[in-house]
């Protein structure tokens, strides 16, 4: 759902200013029909691979295109991982044309829970492990292509690193130009360009989830899949607003 909502939020949105569901708008059909139409192109078994399964297709050479992590790049110009080391180039992730891209952004986070037993040893292993001398100790045993991205800026700006991952200028732009705060040309109640930023998008995207693995699979038509999408989204946007009620007090 993660790649379904990115493809979506070229210009559609999984709920209006007021919290009502968009799953039957046109934009939503266009952009789950591109979906199903590529998942008949997509090696067997589409509907329940998972991150290890395509990724081992792509480096097998079975797999034409892989989206996926910005982070994931070595691990397809690896040649002792990737039988296409020498084949593989790099895109940016697609947009309309509108000034939306769908490059996504989760997390690159590290953080000291407020429960850890000793925080003050957490702190100095997360101030090594971003550190130039955790980044100098990967690149002297794993090569410069290996190491972590994300951690530091200045890493994008050494020359070593630059030349061992060609890919290193597109991936710090995508990280750069991702913008969660308007995931879409149209205007939102929330944040988040591969997922809606609210305890109850767990619920909904496993479920809309499992109606597009559904007619992936021909156990029901896209337009099934709309429908029920949409029921599922406003029962539970529903149901989300009487709990919220009730705790105000109304």
């Amino acid at each position: 759902m993660a790649f379904v909502t990115a493809m979506a939020h070229y210009g559609a949105r999984w709920f209006d200013e007021n919290w009502i569901a968009q799953l039957n708008s046109p934009e939503w059909k266009a952009a789950t029909g591109n979906n199903l139409s590529l998942a008949t192109l997509a090696p067997a078994d589409v509907a329940s691979n998972g991150y290890r399964e395509n990724l081992a297709l792509f480096q097998q050479g079975k797999c034409a295109i892989w989206v996926d992590a910005t982070s994931a790049a070595p691990f397809v110009t690896d040649p002792e991982r990737s039988s296409v080391a020498d084949e593989v180039g790099f895109a940016f992730a697609p947009g309309t044309g509108r000034g939306k891209p769908s490059n996504w952004l989760w997390s690159w986070a590290l953080a000291v829970p407020e429960s850890a037993g000793n925080k003050g040893l957490a702190k100095e292993f997360v101030a090594w492990a971003t550190s130039t001398r955790y980044r100098d100790l990967v690149a002297s045993r794993y090569g410069w292509a290996n190491v972590p991205p994300g951690a530091r800026t200045d890493l994008y700006d050494e020359p070593r690193y630059r030349q061992a991952a060609p890919f290193a200028g597109l991936v710090k732009e995508s990280i750069e130009t991702a913008d969660v705060t308007e995931p879409t040309t149209k205007p939102v109640p929330y944040e988040g360009i591969q997922y809606v930023a609210v305890p109850a998008f767990r619920s909904i995207g496993t479920a809309v989830g499992q109606q597009l693995t559904q007619a992936i699979r021909g156990e029901i038509t896209h337009e099934k899949a709309i429908e029920n999408s949409q029921w599922v989204s406003d029962r539970v946007i529903e149901q989300t607003r009487l709990l919220a009620d009730r705790t105000e007090g109304k």
